[in-house]
């Protein structure tokens, strides 16, 4: 049984638990990782495999901008865990479709038990593929749209621990007044630089982390 950190990537805030880890985990735990990256398998595959890659594909980039918001007020790890029902209870995170939910839908997926059923998230879902469609249609791609605050280019920064990363930049208060003023909902600063780290636009991963060298050469 081994004792990690989980650390909530938004505010930097850890909380101690234990693990128990097989001989495969305890390979896996080899390779020197962002602390909140070792914490179950879960966020290890997690860290591993998608946190910080760029995306550049539209309807994953609306899948994290409809799971940051569906996360706000709780841990990542819930969202984690309920990211397939999301999958299955928001037509595979079709923004086109999810734009036609109406009243019966949404009391649908009030009574999914496994979403989390927060009435001005789940509208909030809706109205966002609204404006995601309209972002679309006027940039061609919302990934045209939401790469230009980075130039194109994804940031890579070279924080020696999880405490240094910030909770919002100037880029993503830039981002959230934008979104806002379109219409977004729950896309306040914080969940935009979360959207950020997730989608590869900046590379939050620590220095010493083996995926930090890994993604910089993406």
């Amino acid at each position: 049984m081994t004792s990690a950190k989980i650390v909530n990537i938004r505010t930097g805030v850890f909380r101690k638990t234990n693990n128990t880890y097989g001989k495969q985990s305890k390979l896996i735990m080899a390779k020197t990782r962002c602390d909140w990256g070792t914490t179950g398998p879960l966020y290890i595959d997690y860290h591993d495999n998608e946190w910080g890659v760029p995306i550049h594909d539209d309807r994953k980039l609306f899948e994290f901008l409809i799971l940051e918001g569906a996360q706000a007020g709780l841990s990542w790890e819930i969202v984690l865990k309920k990211r397939e029902n999301y999958r299955k209870a928001f037509s595979n995170f079709d923004p086109e479709k999810i734009s036609r939910y109406g009243d019966k839908k949404i009391e649908a997926l009030l009574g999914n038990k496994g979403i989390i059923r927060n009435r001005l998230k789940i509208t909030s879902a809706i109205n966002n593929a609204k404006r995601f469609l309209e972002v679309r249609k006027e940039s061609e791609t919302f990934d045209t749209y939401i790469w230009q605050f980075v130039n194109g280019k994804p940031i890579t920064n070279k924080y020696k621990s999880i405490g240094e990363l910030p909770a919002t930049t100037e880029i993503s208060d830039a981002m959230s007044k934008d979104l806002k003023k379109r219409g977004f909902t729950f896309v306040g600063s914080t969940i935009c630089y979360a959207h950020m780290q997730a989608t590869g636009m900046v590379n939050d991963h620590i220095v010493d982390c083996y995926r930090h060298k890994e993604i910089t050469g993406i």
